[in-house]
């Protein structure tokens, strides 16, 4: 089915929590059709084994141009192709992961991004013991080849799982090579010139989060 019959161009901006709710929507909707294939879903279905509002989840797969008919719902088989589509995980992105320690080789062993369009293609480190290596089927190269590789195969990804105290100086290596997004894991804040995309994933303060909200728990008992 072509793209135009699923969706319709969207033009408005997209809010950041739609964009975090939409794999959320995509992940149940998969569940569901392994577990109890269905032709249409409603919204409100959704809302409520997700313990969400139908009108939040109707406003949201309207971000997608999805069309679902009246007192039917959608389709969950377009449904699922209108978030891809819409997600860019119908199109295989490929990415560059620099700074090859625990972290990186856990997320080069991930095999969930191939289901998001996501392919990291190879590693970059700075250590002599894991430079040649192979990991998960990726190769980890010298980072001092990183900018000639990104300049000739024009990757535009870069997934940074470095050390805080080289963490903005491999960030600048990578931008002044072409990279134009960064997903940033490093436990540092990077800086990055107007016009480029970084997405920070602060694993200490989501387990600051946790911890607070389980004591707070756990005093109410």
């Amino acid at each position: 089915m072509a793209k135009q019959s699923i969706i319709k161009e969207v033009s408005k901006p997209i809010p950041e929590p739609v964009l975090r709710r939409l794999p959320v929507y995509y992940q149940y909707l998969r569940k569901l059709n392994l577990e109890s294939p269905r032709e249409y879903i409603s919204c409100v279905r959704i809302a409520e084994d997700l313990n969400n509002l139908a009108i939040q989840v109707r406003k949201d797969m309207e971000f997608t141009g999805a069309q679902g008919r009246p007192k039917v719902g959608y389709r969950v088989t377009e449904l699922l192709k209108a978030i891809e589509i819409f997600l860019g995980w119908d199109n295989t992105t490929e990415a560059y992961l620099v700074g090859a320690g625990n972290l990186g080789f856990a997320l080069l062993g991930y095999q969930g991004f191939k289901d998001y369009g996501l392919n990291i293609i190879a590693a970059f480190d700075s250590s002599a013991d894991k430079i040649g290596r192979e990991v998960y089927g990726k190769k980890i190269l010298p980072v001092k080849k990183l900018p000639d590789m990104i300049r000739r195969t024009g990757i535009k990804i870069g997934i940074l799982t470095a050390p805080a105290s080289c963490a903005q100086e491999l960030a600048d290596v990578m931008l002044g090579a072409g990279i134009k997004a960064i997903w940033n894991f490093a436990p540092v804040k990077i800086s990055v010139p107007a016009g480029i995309i970084v997405q920070h994933e602060n694993l200490a303060s989501s387990l600051a989060v946790l911890s607070k909200r389980l004591a707070l728990l756990l005093a109410e008992r």
